[in-house]
């Protein structure tokens, strides 16, 4: 479950900073401020849902999955696939990500 909040929290985030990216640099319209600032509220919510005992470690262990998220923005909504070094980087963020939401822990 943890994982499938981290992605939507990403998808949520990606599309925000996108709505903010196209107004500034693409010259839209500034309505598309209004579903930037919705989505980046949602990011901020479906990050607060993960369990884990530590803020700064569900930040750290989402950053991974955002990685892996924005390569994937780039490829669906840039049309730009990702190269095999952006795949290995991901694929190491989601690793080090793995560890540190599944690492076992003392109480």
């Amino acid at each position: 479950m943890t994982y499938a909040i981290y992605a939507a929290a990403a998808l949520a985030e990606i599309a925000g900073c996108f709505a903010f990216w196209a107004w500034w640099r693409l010259e839209k319209s500034p309505l598309w401020l209004v579903p930037g600032l919705v989505s980046l509220t949602a990011f901020a919510w479906l990050l607060a849902l993960v369990e884990a005992n530590a803020a700064g470690r569900a930040y750290a262990a989402y950053g991974g999955i955002y990685i892996a998220a924005s390569l994937g923005w780039l490829w669906f909504a840039e049309g730009i696939r990702p190269d095999r070094w952006d795949m290995i980087g991901a694929v190491i963020c989601i690793l080090g990500a793995s560890i540190i939401l599944l690492a076992p822990r003392g109480a």
